[in-house]
């Protein structure tokens, strides 16, 4: 099980790793931004669905309902196919990494709900896209180490990449927008607390516990604003096809990409993951373009090309280091 929870620093290096299981975790990493990027489509689909709902309680209650639901249906199918998921449940260490992990991501997944709620899409994925920059600033401030020109570059094209891919945003800044913020910095430290948490503790299990702390939380989050304490509420879930992309985004956006993010994310730098991730709204752009819910524009190709550009120079110059 490795050293104690309780003693976990802030991870800040990849794991011991051959080059063959880096190039696994690179591809792994690729799949699940290829995965996250149709979670936009599934969210979006499940929302205009439930327009009338969002106008009677508000877009926070149903989106909280949706989040838990998803996680629900995550844990359920972690608990059913797997019995290191059954195992950790006997496990304190394995409930105080979830309860980390699962903590950060339902902050991240909270902030980021309610800034939406003031501003656009675009600059949400520009606000949120800056998790790059952060998870490097975190890093650095952490292990008291610069990191190579090679990634401050990877970070640099990586972030204008994801942030600029639909266009320049148009920014003023309120609360939506430090909102947003708050939730780059979440993520950026669930990438980091991920990279030591999954080299200390058995991945499988410190999904299954993540899972059911985002799904609780997200509970107790609905009961604190009021909301969640009427059966009908929930019937939501099951309206007008809601619950079969429910279904996509737990056993899709959550079990397989989380699951596949802390097996496979530990034997890379966490910078390195970072910049990978980017790559989830090019992934969402290009499904948004194939069913006609986006429009082609250059700035597709400026942003898709800086997030390219960004993540071969981080890989390349990162083997090129290994190699010596």
């Amino acid at each position: 099980m490795g050293e104690p929870l309780s003693q976990l620093g802030i991870g800040l290096e990849a794991g011991p790793a051959t080059p063959l299981q880096r190039k696994k975790a690179l591809i792994a990493l690729l799949v699940v931004t290829s995965v996250w990027g149709a979670t936009f489509i599934w969210m979006k689909q499940a929302l205009n669905s439930l327009e009338p709902e969002i106008q009677d309680i508000g877009r926070f209650q149903v989106v909280a309902i949706l989040v838990a639901a998803r996680f629900a249906v995550a844990a359920i199918a972690m608990l059913v196919l797997f019995p290191k998921a059954r195992a950790a449940l006997k496990h304190p260490e394995q409930w105080r990494g979830g309860l980390i992990l699962g903590g950060i991501m339902l902050v991240g997944f909270v902030t980021q709900m309610i800034g939406l709620e003031d501003i656009s899409p675009s600059v949400s994925a520009f606000l949120t896209s800056l998790y790059v920059v952060f998870t490097a600033l975190i890093t650095v401030i952490f292990t008291k180490s610069r990191p190579s020109r090679a990634l401050i570059v990877g970070v640099l094209l990586a972030t204008f990449g994801a942030g600029f891919i639909q266009g320049p945003p148009h920014l003023t800044w309120g609360l939506g927008e430090i909102l947003t913020v708050i939730c780059a910095v979440f993520f950026a430290l669930h990438i980091i607390y991920t990279q030591k948490i999954t080299q200390q503790l058995e991945p499988i299990g410190v999904t299954q516990t993540s899972f059911i702390v985002v799904t609780i939380g997200s509970f107790l989050l609905l009961l604190l604003i009021g909301g969640g304490r009427s059966i009908s509420q929930w019937d939501l879930v099951f309206k007008d096809g809601v619950f079969v992309q429910i279904l996509c985004l737990g056993i899709g956006g959550s079990l397989f990409c989380l699951l596949l993010l802390n097996l496979f994310q530990r034997f890379l730098h966490p910078i390195q993951a970072a910049i990978i991730y980017a790559f989830e709204p090019v992934w969402a752009t290009f499904y948004g373009l194939s069913l006609g819910l986006d429009h082609w524009s250059g700035w597709i190709l400026v942003g898709g090309g800086a997030l390219f550009i960004g993540n071969i120079v981080v890989e390349v110059f990162t083997s090129a280091d290994e190699e010596e």
